[in-house]
């Protein structure tokens, strides 16, 4: 890699020129293999046209054959030989000799899917010098770059493509791998041992290199880009049919009891959680203001299409909400509040009514009016005088597990959540701006507006370490947003935080001209050298600020933050699962449609579609 960013736009350019070929001769390539992987006969070249595309060396172009079936861990092998059609051979020979080649059915290009990978730019590297943080010739990409330990005459391999296969994403996971498949891997099965014996080895060499890789498709070639589709501009039917499908997929993978499917791993066609590992198949942890993001998610495809698919799953996702819903008093009445994993959280109750609102303000039903009052008093008996809102109603650590209702300060700040009192004032401005209580609505607009107050002038001074470089309070962005349509609440500090963060985080995405890959193009970053984020919470705060823009008249601001929401929106559609980009996945049929975390992670959860969907939804209305 070119050492300065000016050279990101060429570099780029050149690279997208080559994703803009005729890829058919590969197509046909990949057809010549599984002919091969089914007859046993050599393969034969001849008549094809691969100079374009493979610039052999016998001694450096390692190239891989991967088979990948729905149900089948994935098998593969990698050789080099003095030539292409030799290598081939040897890759061929040996996936036919692996015990569980009979289990693909290599004749079904609709069922087993072939992958080819060939390594290019080998060059040695100073292991220690490697990094994810700079942009320069010691950097190692993830899902671009792959690396090759060398142990006297014998090497091992991570190929770019395995970030994607075995859903990784950092260094650590790269040298991990490497050990285990060299012989430290028989040594000792703990991780932290392993990586100290590759550490010590003073005699291992590595090498950093890139490569290209094909998936087949049906009786097509996908060219791939750090193992994924590559999505260079942004396109509207894109948005829409990502959006379409993600949403039905939490619809498709909703329980009787009205919750979603919260988790999934795609690679391993798993429902356990990483953050909770411990957790038994019979009691998988659930997270209840994820699972009002999921509503929120119906909610909004409502919208959009009038479809009663989606009021009807919203409604039954409501009722599981109801049900872990408790009651106290408050001086303005009955309060309800949300009550999960023994603890009673600002936002679990906060995202609760943002949900609850939202799917009465769009179906009209008031059938849930008795609760949306109850949680507007309990959030609003959270209000300390100064204005800020206390985190926890109710928190195992703290009082015996009964109710906070008087707190010192240690333990008002030790329990504070960063993201709590947006989520609880958005829930707020919905019911004080649209719910038929003009006495309960006129208090909750004098308490919000001391909340606010709090939130914009005093939080900083007292949680200044809870502020990033990259503005993340997507939740207060979309309250103030709902807010600010009476005209009470426009005031200049609330105006100035929405738009001071909206034009911190497009100054904080990356461009085509400081994008050291295509795919970065969209993404945010807290420091420049950053892995990039596709992250749809964040966008939907920036979203909220076009939206506010635009309310005030302030067009050019409004179509600068437009621009900037169709830039990370293109950014995140390779989170998406396909038909296509799934190839890896060991149930497809499973995941597809599903909206992952990271590019190369291969998780899902009911928040990752819950953020870029409402996302793509509240962009796809503006841009209709």
């Amino acid at each position: 890699m070119e050492n300065g960013i000016t050279d990101f736009r060429e570099l780029n350019d050149r690279e997208r020129e080559y994703f803009k070929q005729d890829f058919g001769e590969i197509a046909k390539l990949l057809s010549v293999i599984r002919n091969s992987l089914i007859t046993g006969n050599p393969v034969d070249l001849k008549g094809l046209e691969l100079s374009n595309f493979i610039k052999y060396n016998p001694s450096e172009t390692l190239t891989y054959i991967t088979l990948f079936q729905s149900g089948q861990k994935f098998i593969r092998y990698g050789s080099k030989r003095n030539n292409f059609a030799a290598t081939l051979n040897r890759d061929i020979e040996m996936l036919r000799k692996n015990k569980k080649f009979t289990q693909f059915d290599v004749s079904d290009e609709n069922n087993c899917r072939i992958m080819l990978e060939y390594m290019t730019d080998r060059r040695k590297v100073d292991r220690n010098k490697l990094n994810q943080i700079y942009f320069n010739d010691d950097r190692f990409e993830i899902g671009i770059n792959g690396l090759e330990l060398k142990m006297g005459e014998k090497s091992y391999y991570y190929m770019p493509t395995d970030a994607v296969t075995l859903s990784h994403i950092g260094m650590n996971q790269v040298f991990q791998t490497l050990a285990k498949r060299s012989p430290i891997g028989k040594i000792t099965d703990k991780i932290s041992e392993r990586l100290e014996l590759l550490k010590s080895d003073k005699n291992a060499e590595f090498y950093l290199f890139k490569s290209r890789a094909f998936v087949s498709y049906k009786n097509t070639c996908i060219p791939l880009y750090r193992g994924n589709v590559l999505y260079d501009e942004f396109d509207v039917d894109i948005l829409y049919d990502q959006l379409v499908s993600s949403v039905n997929w939490l619809i498709k993978n909703m329980y009787d009891d009205g919750r979603f499917l919260y988790y999934y791993d795609c690679c391993d066609d798993t429902r356990k959680d990483h953050e909770h590992p411990s957790r038994k198949d019979d009691n998988l942890y659930y997270n209840d203001l994820r699972h009002c993001g999921g509503i929120i998610s119906l909610v909004r495809m409502y919208q959009l299409t009038s479809d009663k698919k989606y009021s009807a799953a919203a409604k039954k996702a409501l009722d599981w909400s109801v049900s872990i819903s408790r009651e106290h008093d408050t001086k303005w009445g009955k309060g309800y509040y949300a009550f999960c994993n023994e603890k009673a959280k600002l936002g679990g109750t906060g995202v609760l009514l943002v949900a609850m609102m939202q799917y009465r303000i769009s179906t009209g039903d008031p059938s849930y009016d008795g609760y949306i009052k109850g949680y507007a008093r309990h959030l609003l008996s959270r209000i300390c005088p100064s204005g800020e809102f206390m985190g926890y109603y109710i928190h195992p650590n703290y009082h015996d597990g009964e109710p906070l209702i008087v707190m010192t300060d240690s333990e008002r700040k030790e329990t504070f959540s960063f993201y709590y009192p947006g989520e609880a004032l958005l829930g707020l401005a919905l019911f004080a701006n649209n719910f038929p209580d003009e006495i309960l609505a006129a208090e909750v607009k004098k308490m919000s507006e001391k909340a606010l107050d709090w939130i914009i002038d005093e939080r900083p001074k007292i949680y200044s370490e809870l502020f990033t470089k990259l503005p993340s309070d997507a939740w207060l962005m979309q309250a103030i947003e709902e807010w600010t349509k009476n005209e009470a609440f426009q005031k200049e500090n609330y105006l100035k935080f929405v738009f001071d963060d909206a034009r911190t985080m497009i100054n904080k995405c990356y461009k085509r001209d400081d994008s050291p890959y295509i795919d970065y193009e969209g993404g945010y970053y807290y420091d420049l050298g950053d892995h990039f984020y596709p992250d749809g919470a964040r966008s939907e705060g920036l979203v909220a600020a076009y939206y506010l823009a635009a309310r005030l008249g302030w067009d050019i601001l409004a179509q600068k933050i437009l621009a900037a929401c169709k830039l990370t929106a293109k950014c995140q559609f390779l989170l998406f699962n396909n038909e296509i980009n799934s190839y890896s996945h060991k149930n497809p049929e499973k995941s597809v449609g599903a909206i992952r975390f990271k590019a190369t992670r291969q998780w899902v959860r009911v928040d990752s579609i819950q953020h870029v969907s409402c996302f793509f939804a509240r962009l796809y209305a503006a841009l209709k």
